[in-house]
């Protein structure tokens, strides 16, 4: 009997509570909409809210502690999931991403026409994967987490029925995501074959003294194909292609929250692998990291600044470059953590930098839904003259976008940005830092340009534009709905707090998460 016992693992429910809340709220979702008349649907939309809410709540008796649960028997420290303050923080903006997603989302699905019960079904199951990732410590746990986090994610961004750019995007993002999937699994397979073992620790010691050279040469290309797998799903360049496309043809809040939540799914999975599962192959993963990060913010910044604001959807295309560019300053400091002593401490500037670029670029999205409300094409020439007939609006788009730029009033944007230059600069990669600067100046002009257009006016002698709308616009003045207007300024708040304390970033920087 007592053999019988010791192979039962230990669950910790408090300790998996995020993920566990978010799954199950998913479920409750699907089945009350099959009893939900057509009228009463929108309902669907305030659960997922409030129970988005009870998730974020459910981190706060986490935070004292350092919970592990799935631990093998006989070896309490080999665990499948750890609540550190790592994963916390992760959790903690995957889960307040997908809230203001959840915000913006409540009028796109009724103006839209989406299907409500798989909408938000396919949106918290996402945000469950993402919420699992963080915290997995083995690499079954972690491509598990990272699938539940992308495949509602490719139903969501085709879910507008007969679009062809919808149809389209969904079909890129699927395509090139399997292709990463598929490459992640056999680097995974490669890494298992050579360590026998799948938990980050135990493949981290096995892989510091590899016995037979074969082993260590298919180890290495197990770690190359791992981190390929990982780059898709950051949008790093040269897999970045996909980008655009989807976030075009995606309803507006699901790009944004593949900029955010994709993101830090993908990144906190980089972060894992590479400072706890490859220490030892940190010589492959560095200076793989940091060639990628500098080809990534040039290719994202670059691309952005070609942008024509007269063409049709410009403006969101205009941020899925320049979320391309953020991914390449996101992926500094884990590229530099290949160079430092203390690779834990280096990863600190990530997530602080995700931590700010989640806030800000969440708030330049739902702006652009807001004005995508009376202006479908979502021009940047259509935000000319927004200051006049939204003026909260315009100030809180110019400001987000001069905390992307890393420019006062954006004060947090700037210490982001230098957290992460520092990082580069200890770890002795200052070619790196020169490439960043550059890029920097470069991404000044088209954000500056973009925030230049609210307060240009529309001219008196014009007051109606080619189509009418902009004399309709101002003579009818629609009103924000209350979830957008809410999601608008959650994420202002959100940004001046944090622009008004930046410490809150160094301190995140400073300290050690894994």
């Amino acid at each position: 009997m007592s053999s019988m016992t010791s192979l039962v693992q230990s669950v910790d429910w408090l300790a998996i509570a995020p993920p566990t809340v978010t799954a199950a709220l998913a479920l409750v979702v699907l089945v009350a909409d099959l009893f939900l008349p057509a009228a009463r649907k929108p309902l669907l939309g305030l659960l997922t809210i409030g129970g988005l809410a009870l998730a974020a709540l459910s981190l706060l008796p986490l935070l004292g502690g350092d919970r592990r649960t799935f631990c093998l028997t006989g070896h309490p420290d080999v665990c499948s999931y750890a609540a550190d303050p790592f994963a916390l923080v992760i959790q903690f903006l995957v889960i307040a991403g997908a809230l203001l997603t959840a915000l913006l989302s409540v009028d796109t699905v009724k103006d839209h026409g989406l299907p409500a019960g798989e909408y938000w079904f396919l949106l918290l199951s996402s945000a469950a994967g993402a919420a699992l990732l963080p915290a997995s410590r083995d690499l079954a746990t972690l491509v598990i987490a990272l699938e539940v986090a992308s495949l509602p994610a490719f139903a969501l961004v085709g879910l507008r029925r007969g679009d062809r750019l919808s149809s389209e995007a969904a079909l890129k993002f699927f395509l090139s995501s399997v292709a990463a999937t598929a490459v992640m699994l056999l680097g995974v397979s490669f890494l298992y074959a050579a360590t026998g073992s799948l938990h980050l620790s135990r493949v981290a010691h096995t892989l510091t003294d590899l016995p037979d050279p074969r082993l260590a040469t298919l180890a290495t290309a197990g770690v190359a194909l791992t981190l390929v797998g990982f780059a898709f799903k950051t949008a790093a360049a040269p897999f970045h292609f996909w980008v655009p496309d989807t976030y075009v043809g995606a309803p507006l809040p699901i790009a944004a929250y593949l900029s955010v939540v994709g993101k830090a799914v993908g990144f906190s999975g980089l972060i894992l692998v590479t400072v706890q599962g490859f220490p030892s192959y940190a010589h492959v993963w560095g200076p793989a990291l940091a060639v990628l990060a500098a080809l990534t913010m040039t290719v994202g910044n670059v691309a952005a600044l070609r942008q024509n604001p007269d063409r049709a959807h410009s403006a969101v295309r205009l941020l899925a470059w320049s979320s391309v560019g953020q991914a390449g300053y996101l992926l500094v400091p884990i590229g530099a953590a290949g160079y430092a002593d203390d690779p834990a401490h280096a990863i600190g500037s990530t997530v602080a930098y995700a931590l700010m670029y989640a806030a800000v670029n969440l708030g330049a999205f739902a702006v652009a839904a807001l004005v995508a409300r009376t202006s479908p094409a979502n021009r940047i020439s259509d935000y000319r003259g927004l200051y006049a007939r939204r003026p909260l609006a315009a100030l809180a788009l110019g400001f987000f976008l001069l905390c992307l730029a890393g420019l006062p009033p954006g004060i947090i944007g700037l210490f982001a940005k230098v957290t992460v230059f520092s990082a580069a600069v200890d770890a002795g990669l200052g070619w790196l830092a020169v490439i960043m600067a550059i890029n920097v100046v470069i991404a000044l002009y088209y954000y500056l340009q973009w925030t230049a257009v609210l307060f240009r006016g529309t001219g008196a002698t014009q007051p109606v534009a080619a189509d009418g709308t902009a004399e309709a616009t101002r003579s009818a003045h629609p009103r924000i709905p209350a979830a957008l207007a809410t999601a608008i300024a959650l994420a202002a708040v959100l940004g001046i707090a944090l622009s008004g304390a930046p410490q809150l970033v160094l301190r995140f920087a400073s300290g050690a998460l894994l």
